[in-house]
């Protein structure tokens, strides 16, 4: 058996996370290119990569084909929002970086949900990321909002309405939820990102939920990315 390569997200670790889910659009300019330049930007572009990935955990998607307004995803988990920042100026600032622009970039944090008493979901719901994020073929990422009306429940109100939320999700055992915080860090309340093999299962739980009492108190989830796993 391989030995598992260890990184800085191996150990275990109580501080919470900063998430960030980058998409890119290519300019159709790129593919007129002359192949050699365009082999030359993708080259410096990884290896931009590469540099921080001692720092960073990174996935990365393709939505190729599945939107129009984004090509490329990475989903970047890391302790220090200025890293970001710092990589993503990098990437731009290479030959393929010059041909990109940034449609949609969500930034969230870890945090323990009140709403999680007595379900107990192994590597979710805490102050850190699963470790092995990106197991999944497919993520599907949609910023989310909750309406005011929501926060003037009780929380007793509320708690139940969760837990019918949390009981249909357990229906769906091949969708695994990670939901992050976005309170006064981004325009959304909350990220949440899916990962699962099969995009029918995640299908049948959005319609499920949607015919939950917790759903009239949705304001806004969308837009909705559907994301495959680079290999």
């Amino acid at each position: 058996m391989a030995k598992e390569k260890l990184t800085p997200f191996s150990a275990p670790d109580d501080r919470q996370q900063f998430v960030n889910f980058i998409f890119f659009k290519v300019d159709p300019a790129w593919r007129r290119l002359p192949a050699r330049q365009r082999a030359q930007g993708k080259k410096d572009f990884a290896k931009v990569v590469k540099k921080y990935e001692k720092s960073l955990l990174m996935i990365p998607y393709s939505l190729v084909g599945i939107r129009g307004d984004a090509e490329v995803m990475l989903w970047r988990i890391g302790y220090d929002l200025e890293l970001f920042q710092k990589m993503t100026a990098d990437l731009l600032a290479t030959g393929l970086g010059k041909f990109m622009s940034v449609p949609y970039s969500y930034i969230a944090m870890t945090k323990r949900s009140i709403y999680v008493d007595k379900h107990v979901h192994a590597g979710q719901e805490g102050r850190r990321v699963k470790l092995h994020p990106g197991e999944f073929k497919f993520l599907f990422i949609y910023p989310f909002l909750k309406t005011r009306a929501w926060y003037l429940l009780s929380q007793e109100e509320r708690q139940k309405m969760m837990d019918e939320h949390i009981r249909i999700g357990h229906k769906y055992p091949t969708v695994r939820l990670n939901t992050t915080y976005s309170f006064g860090l981004d325009d959304q309340e909350f990220v949440l990102a899916f990962e699962s093999d099969k995009p029918q299962d995640f299908l049948d739980l959005v319609m499920e939920l949607r015919g939950s009492q917790g759903s009239l108190y949705t304001l806004r989830d969308t837009p909705i990315f559907t994301c495959a796993r680079y290999k």
